[in-house]
């Protein structure tokens, strides 16, 4: 091979070193980028920000959609919450032309002066500084958010319509809840987190995963401000809106309950008090009110006391206790004596007392359940369970006292009773009157509901069914226990029981001639700080009715109310009567609680009296063929006997004499006797039986049937 000439070599060395020199410019130019671009990305700055900053400002990012929540209705379909649309105003201040602006400024500050407030100089001084600073894109014309109604509006107004050099008028909207009939039932529909719009207690809380629905997502720009504006680059996922919650609550019910307790509650200034209306064969939930004493007024946004506090019941807890000796024994409670003696009870270094002065004396077990006898309730269990409290217990467990009911609702409360081995000398007394214990109103308005459902445990219900649109996404069912939690014998005395305590014992207040009541009035001492208060009472009522068919239960509780004696802070004064107002409403308007009533059958042989003017009695004489009609007479009246037998005589009477208007209609009698000056007071419905003239009075007595 001819080796290279030295000028082929040179050429070679000039042509590597013009390589190297061209790799290093470019190599000093790659560092020269990099730092540039360093220095405009995080050094450099255009009126006042870096372009970082910029970038971020205007960055196309993932945003979520709010899905549209579900609602909760009533019953009957009533809505009790819904998610509406609310809409924040803005402008994007430099979308107008300027001559548009300048034409227009003056209308829109007028405008939102009327609407919002302000002065119109104030919106004015606003629109114009957004307008003219270099630095403002958008602006919010009112912090707070607006209607759909008022939408509609305002889409009429300058920047919102649409005109030549115009637009930039904005609307941003949020969901917010509505609650048609606040503040009714608030705290058992719940609310919702400001911070996420998650529910917040209640049922918004019980069933946040199926109210809330699936959000979307969609790609935005976001702008200075902070405020988002949807571009067609990226993913875009509609969101999907929540399911619908149908509860078993009734309004009307609802209403009468809170209404009731309430006004108790301010008479009584107590601090909080609870009432939860149930059905007995079902279990639905009616009517659940919880109402806390705040700033002055009893307002549904406390705690759930019904479901979610625990505390000494107090003599209402004696139904169970009655239920544990009866299992036990098989006793007649009519015949079971005991000695009370003078109201107080000396037993293990303190006394056990009555609330009657005097005592009750000598009375018989039955007695002593419808007096509320707390001496009674000791003897009976001291004397059938104090060498086996664990027996005692296990019929509690039998009578779902020490579970919880299983309410499908968040937060229920467990009960809680002492174990046995952690008793001290006195605790089955206490136990067995009300103390020394922790359950719910709920829980033990459904022991109640139990014996008005002939010993048959029914869970409390208060959500019928889930929804999407008409499709059923979940149906729940009544649960009733399989098999009673007592004997048939047991549920037959203690129902006759329940019935004495308002026939007969501490609750004859609420007593009434339409329909019968039974339940069990309950006073306890409250437990505060550890330390039991006097004159500091938790007063209830549980029961059912009507007694006989029952088909509502109900417990009412107030605590702490005040009085001027202690005699007027007892159940039977403050909670008893809340009940019967409550049972009252609900018996006036459920016609399937009234006895149908039948007529009394025709007497034999008696005839059908039909009576008016001649004009009208020819016309119904013609179409039911009956004898003629005599002519000339002016009211007359006709007596159809069996066979077609007809009589008719005439009704007038001479001078001022009043008229024979048996058998007449009270309308035609009245007509009839008021034109000859008399007047008329009746009794009855139907048509004129007997009629008695005091001419003295110029007045009439009519009997109808």
């Amino acid at each position: 091979m001819k080796p290279l000439s030295e000028s082929s070599l040179s050429n070679k060395r000039k042509l590597l070193q013009r390589a190297y020199v061209v790799a290093a410019f470019l190599a000093l130019l790659a560092v020269a980028v990099f730092v540039k671009l360093i220095r405009v990305q995080f050094f450099e700055t255009f009126e006042g920000k870096t372009w970082k900053e910029y970038a971020a400002a205007n960055e196309v990012k993932t945003d979520t959609i709010p899905a549209m929540r579900g609602n909760i209705y009533a019953r009957d379909s009533s809505l009790l919450a819904t998610s509406l649309p609310y809409y924040y105003i803005g402008l994007n201040i430099k979308t107008p032309t300027k001559a548009y602006f300048n034409a227009h400024v003056e209308e829109l500050a007028t405008l939102l002066s009327r609407s919002f407030g302000k002065s119109v100089e104030f919106h004015k001084a606003r629109l114009l500084a957004s307008r003219h600073n270099p630095k403002s894109m958008y602006i919010r014309l009112w912090p707070k958010t607006i209607t759909h109604l008022s939408k509609a509006t305002i889409q009429t107004w300058p920047f919102f319509r649409r005109e030549k050099g115009g637009g930039g008028g904005d609307f941003e909207m949020e969901y917010q809840r509505y609650k048609p009939f606040s503040p009714m039932a608030d705290r058992t529909i719940g609310f919702l987190n400001k911070k996420d719009g998650k529910g917040l207690k209640g049922l918004e809380e019980s069933y946040e995963k199926a109210l809330a629905g699936k959000k979307g997502y969609e790609s935005v720009e976001v702008v200075e401000g902070g405020r988002k504006i949807p571009v067609g680059v990226g993913s875009h996922v509609r969101p999907e809106a929540g399911y619908d919650i149908y509860t078993t609550l009734d309004l009307n019910i609802q209403d009468v309950a809170e209404a009731s307790l309430r006004k108790t509650l301010a008479g009584y200034n107590a601090a909080w008090g609870c009432v939860v209306v149930m059905e007995v064969a079902t279990g639905e939930i009616k009517a659940v009110s919880n109402l806390t004493l705040q700033d002055g007024k009893y307002e549904e946004t406390g705690y759930n006391y019904a479901v979610a506090v625990g505390t000494d019941p107090g003599s209402t807890f004696k139904l169970a206790t009655m239920m544990a000796v009866l299992e036990e024994t098989g006793m007649d409670p009519r015949q079971e004596w005991l000695e009370t003696g003078n109201g107080s009870y000396f037993f293990v270094n303190g006394y056990i007392t009555d609330t009657k002065r005097g005592g009750h004396g000598t009375i018989t077990a039955q007695q002593a359940f419808e007096k509320s006898s707390n001496i009674g309730t000791h003897l009976l269990s001291h004397k059938y369970f104090s060498r086996k409290p664990e027996k005692y217990m296990q019929y509690l467990g039998k009578f779902h006292l020490k579970s919880i009911t299983g309410i499908h609702m968040k937060g229920e409360a467990a009960p809680f009773f002492p174990e046995v081995g952690d008793w001290h000398a006195r605790s089955l007394s206490q136990i067995s009157f009300g103390y020394e214990m922790r359950i719910t109103p709920l829980q033990t308005l459904a022991l109640y509901n139990a014996i008005a459902n002939n010993g048959y445990w029914v869970r409390p219900m208060i959500v019928r069914q889930i929804r999407n649109v008409e499709e059923v996404v979940e149906q729940f069912e009544p649960y009733v226990e399989k098999q009673p939690i007592c004997s048939p014998a047991t549920v037959s005395k203690v129902r006759n029981m329940l019935e004495g305590v308002v026939q007969r014992g501490t609750a004859t207040n609420i007593r009434n001639d339409h329909y019968s009541i039974a339940g069990k009035t309950g006073t306890a001492v409250r437990l505060i700080d550890g330390a039991y208060v006097k004159k500091n009472f938790y007063t209830s009522f549980a029961g059912y009715f009507p007694a006989d068919k029952p088909k509502y239960s109900c417990i009412v509780v107030i605590a702490s109310p005040k009085g001027s004696s202690e005699e007027q802070l007892y159940a039977s004064s403050v909670a008893a009567p809340v009940f019967k107002q409550i049972s009252d409403r609900i018996f006036a308007t459920d016609l399937s609680l009234h006895k149908a009533v039948t007529p009394a059958p025709p007497k034999e042989n008696s005839p059908a009296r039909i009576a008016g003017t001649q004009h009208d009695m020819k016309a119904i004489s013609s179409v039911l063929a009956l004898p003629a009609v005599p002519e000339g007479a002016g009211w007359l009246q006709g007596s159809v006997r069996p066979g077609g037998k007809t009589t008719w005589k005439p009704l007038g009477s001479p001078g001022g004499q009043v008229p024979d208007v048996s058998g007449l209609s009270l309308r035609d009698a009245l007509f009839l006797i008021e034109n000859k000056g008399y007047r008329v007071s009746f009794r009855g419905k139907g048509k004129i039986t007997a009629q008695q003239v005091i001419p003295d009075q110029k007045k009439v007595l009519l009997t109808l049937e």
